[in-house]
């Protein structure tokens, strides 16, 4: 009985970990910008104004998002700099 693996982690472990590393970067992103839309859009609906807030909290999660995305690929670099042994 040898059961054939769908995925062998081992033999695919730098694609696979850099395949979960973009999805994070993309789901962070995604949902920096989701989040600051929905509080703008919130905020536009209680007072009552078209737009405005949608605008600016979809920019300050575009930029929010973009410094966070920016702090993990650094992360990342330093962990691997580190497993490297490199300083």
């Amino acid at each position: 009985m040898n059961k054939k693996k769908l995925f062998d982690y081992k033999k695919n472990q730098p694609w696979a970990e850099n395949t979960q590393i973009v999805m994070q970067l993309g789901l962070t992103m995604a949902g920096c910008v989701g989040f600051c839309f929905y509080v703008g859009f919130q905020i536009d609906k209680w007072l009552g104004i078209k737009g405005i807030f949608v605008t600016i909290f979809t920019f300050l999660g575009v930029i929010g998002g973009g410094v966070v995305v920016y702090r993990q690929i650094m992360e990342t670099f330093e962990d691997k700099d580190n497993q490297n042994g490199t300083n």
